[in-house]
């Protein structure tokens, strides 16, 4: 894979040019048509994702309303860390919104990677932490004002 694909990616935009190559070594192209399933919300999950072209929606479905968009992703953006990181279920779905091209990085890959390049890996992990923590900061203000909206509970 291209490593210039990964210079587009704010995950890997403070390696050096060389730590893109080797993560884009182990890179794999995977190119989907709209609406596929790219993975489910409960799977589990070993892969994360970058966008090379088209959107990618993150999606929820709630009981007696559907599905609720809680995302639309572009070209640059990654997803499906969490699952990688807490080895726990996925947290939503992952849909292709339009055709897409995707560039797949396996946990077992970038761990052993990170294991080898302390530099890499901490590059890497703070600005994972940092973009889960704004992530965190965004979802407290949603509910914030949703509970405003609400109304007081009584």
């Amino acid at each position: 894979m291209d490593a210039a694909v990964l210079r587009a990616c704010p995950l890997f935009q403070a390696l050096s040019s060389e730590q893109r190559e080797r993560i884009a070594s182990m890179a794999v192209r995977r190119e989907l048509p709209g609406g596929a399933t790219i993975f489910a919300e409960g799977s589990s999950g070993d892969e994360m994702f970058v966008i090379i072209s088209g959107r990618v929606r993150i999606s929820r479905q709630v009981p007696g309303v559907g599905e609720e968009a809680l995302a639309i992703l572009e070209p640059g953006a990654w997803f499906g860390e969490m699952a990688m990181i807490d080895d726990s279920s996925r947290s939503a779905d992952a849909l292709a919104h339009t055709g897409c091209a995707l560039a797949v990085l396996r946990r077992e890959d970038l761990e052993q990677l990170m294991f080898v390049d302390k530099d890499l890996a901490y590059v890497l992990l703070w600005t994972l932490v940092r973009t889960l923590s704004q992530r965190l900061r965004e979802t407290n203000a949603r509910l914030q004002g949703l509970l405003a909206m609400a109304g007081p509970f009584r």
